[in-house]
């Protein structure tokens, strides 16, 4: 299976506006042409704050679905959010590769993405935070991510090297035993019980 690179996205460390608290995120990345460095703790030029919950090795870059985009479209034209109907950029997320081509159904811990130039390995789902719900403007944003299991998922860097837009990656399965989707389910039945 391959799937395609639409955007590579990176973002410096800034001020976010959660509640009436202000906290620093590399959340809302914007896109980069040509090719862009991978080294072992993620991509060049792109930073992670809270490296509890995002970065390092295990999460040195995190792909998401373009696929998904439409239902956060829906979702914020829904709550009024999105009055003037204009497409959310790749990115917004907070995803560094913006892929086609690969759900979190058909993906798993231990699968490998092969580039010209570079392998990753897939790691685990992405468990959102309150800066998502920050950045998509409605306080239940990450736990909508969640219920729909559209997570996107962490990679860790095999092979350094680059990455660009337009680029395709070869999937090669792993043991397959534990899916991006059934990570994202696992992790909203713990919220369900809460």
């Amino acid at each position: 299976m391959s799937v395609s690179i639409v955007s590579v996205n990176t973002a410096l460390a800034h001020n976010l506006h959660v509640g009436k608290r202000r906290m620093r995120s590399a959340i809302g990345k914007r896109a980069r042409t040509g090719g862009v460095e991978v080294a072992a703790l993620g991509l060049e030029g792109d930073e992670q704050v809270e490296l509890s919950i995002h970065g390092g090795i295990s999460q040195a870059v995190y792909a998401y679905p373009v696929e998904h985009y439409a239902y956060w479209q829906q979702r914020r034209q829904a709550l009024g959010l999105d009055l003037f109907e204009q497409a959310l950029p790749p990115g917004t997320m907070g995803e560094n590769l913006t892929i086609t081509g690969l759900l979190e159904q058909h993906v798993f811990v231990g699968d490998k993405l092969v580039g010209p130039n570079v392998v990753l390995r897939v790691t685990r789902v992405r468990q959102p935070c309150s800066k998502f719900n920050a950045v998509m403007g409605y306080a239940t944003a990450a736990k909508d991510m969640v219920t729909q299991a559209n997570c996107g998922f962490y990679l860790a860097v095999e092979r350094m090297g680059s990455v660009e837009a337009g680029q395709t990656l070869e999937l090669q399965p792993g043991a397959q035993e534990v899916s991006i989707a059934s990570q994202a389910h696992a992790m909203w039945a713990r919220y369900a019980n809460d």
